[in-house]
């Protein structure tokens, strides 16, 4: 049988028409299998009247929303290629990854209508096609109205292009340092990534799952994709705000959702929430940077259980999860692989390392990326025999269950000692006025490298020493920061990871001695 995932749509509506599907909560709008598969089946016809061809690249700047959805899933059945684009961008970004992806076709929001304006007025890209949804704004004079446009076209099945090794999309990653690179996945990598996450996180047909990550990270695409699969309820919340995701997951009765730590952090910040209103909610899944334990055991006094998950674009999502019966006993462990997948951890020279022992992440899988879009040195660099070498530290205990450290570029060399800095990190946000904060390595004549904590505290009484006498005795000598700086807010990419080049760049040193 060959893989079109924009198929699985088609059959969840023949088998479930009437299951609701959608519940886009900032128009109100709700839509049962039927209503969206229909919708979208109007969108592919719109797209192929456009001159949409099988292999070309249709770029999406759009919130989270109904059009997301239709637009992604036509494009998968019409063997057209999305490539989500990261709303946080300015126009000159966009630019860059509208012309490496050589996108012939921009679906954008009225939101954007301005970036829209400059991309078209720059004449930097292959756009030609310029489908803006709704009318706020409009950009009458070069873009076509999009829900006129699907309106107006058939809601018959179109006929299916693009299978299995053929690219369904093309993810940039965050860009934390250079230029993003596009992360091609196929229309069955996809598939493993559905079948990784059915058979190892337990979804149910009766869940509803809210999705408040953005639609072009791969935590918030992934499990939105594989929702469809399972026949489970989608609520999409446009854009993520920490008082109104405790308001929906009360009135959509959620059962379960995902929030990188920085999101679950900002939640905390607000009122408390009446526990019934969460009564349903059997976990949060947390991923993206390590999650910090004292972070998981401030939920867990209100009685929601956090499950940390590990993954990666690369990966198209996942990579390990703890499970519900381990969750709670084992805090701070993102467990064991997905169940199609394989793990090792590999030291400097390739070897596979004892257990306890830091090593960095190759995974193994169907669900694995393609390629690097355009950049075949990367592929290679990053692909090597069907391994994914993901750049992170781990270790991985005589049980098999896998605790990731860092990143190894993140990495602090003090006194010849390898210091991660996750962990000082959860130390210090044991500390009860700190609200956030990232620990980088500044340049030590003494030590070649020593550890600087950067924190956002609630408290402006507590100074730099109150942070190093509560980490005395928490860490070993070696481990123990050097000095702590207070800012305003630690500066984040979209998947909530610290941007730590920024901070070294702010804080270059010397470590004082």
């Amino acid at each position: 049988m060959q893989v079109n995932i924009g198929e699985l749509l088609s059959h969840r509506a023949r088998r479930d028409p009437k299951v609701e599907a959608l519940v886009d909560t900032s128009s109100g709008e709700r839509f049962t299998y039927a209503e969206i598969n229909a919708r979208t089946n109007q969108t592919a016809h719109m797209l192929r009247g456009l001159g949409v061809r099988p292999g070309d690249r249709v770029a999406v700047l759009l919130m989270n929303g109904t059009a997301c959805f239709e637009s992604f899933f036509a494009c998968a059945k019409t063997g057209a290629v999305a490539v989500p684009l990261n709303w946080r961008l300015v126009a000159d970004e966009l630019a860059y990854i509208l012309a490496d992806s050589g996108a012939k076709t921009l679906i954008f929001d009225s939101d954007f209508a301005e970036h829209a304006a400059i991309l078209h007025a720059g004449g930097q890209t292959a756009v030609d096609n310029w489908l803006q949804v709704a009318v706020k704004g409009a950009q009458e004079t070069f873009a076509r109205n999009y829900g006129a446009g699907r309106d107006g076209a058939s809601a018959d099945e179109p006929p299916l292009q693009g299978f299995d090794d053929d690219n369904l999309f093309i993810m940039y990653t965050s860009g934390t340092t250079g230029r993003p690179k596009g992360v091609v996945h196929t229309h069955l990598s996809t598939f493993w990534v559905h079948l990784n996450v059915m058979s190892t996180q337990g979804f149910r047909v009766t869940d509803r799952y809210l999705t408040a990550l953005p639609l072009f990270h791969i935590g918030g695409l992934a499990p939105f994709l594989a929702m469809v699969h399972s026949g489970v309820t989608n609520v999409l919340m446009r854009s993520f705000d920490p008082a109104g995701i405790w308001k929906l997951i009360a009135e959509e009765k959620i059962t379960t959702t995902l929030a990188v730590p920085a999101m679950l952090n900002a939640m905390l910040q607000m009122p408390a929430p009446d526990p019934k209103g969460y009564a349903q909610l059997r976990s949060i899944i947390s991923g993206a940077s390590p999650v910090p334990v004292v972070l998981m055991e401030h939920y867990r006094d209100i009685g929601i259980e956090i499950h940390q998950v590990y993954g990666l674009t690369e990966s198209g999502g996942p990579g390990c999860l703890i499970s519900p019966q381990d969750a709670m006993e084992r805090l701070g462990s993102t467990g064991k692989p997905f169940l199609h997948m394989q793990l090792r951890l590999i030291d400097g020279n390739g070897q596979d390392v004892p257990p306890n022992t830091p090593g960095e992440v190759l995974l193994y899988g169907s669900n694995m990326m393609k390629e690097y879009w355009n950049n075949p040195q990367a592929t290679r660099e990053t692909l090597r025999d069907g391994w994914l070498h993901t750049g992170d530290v781990a270790v991985m205990d005589a049980d098999g269950f896998v605790t990731i450290q860092d990143r190894i570029k993140d990495m602090i060399i003090s006194g010849g000692e390898n210091v991660y800095p996750a962990e000082i990190e959860n130390v210090v946000l044991g500390h009860p006025d700190i609200k956030e904060c990232a620990v980088i390595g500044m340049p030590s004549e003494r030590w070649g490298e020593s550890p600087l904590v950067v924190a956002v505290r609630t408290n402006d009484s507590v100074d730099d020493a109150a942070i190093l006498a509560h980490c005395d005795g928490k860490l070993a000598r070696f481990k123990q920061p050097k000095g702590v700086v207070f800012i305003d807010a630690i500066p984040r990419n979209p998947s909530g990871k610290a941007l730590k080049f920024e901070l070294r760049e702010r804080f270059p040193g010397p470590a004082p001695e």
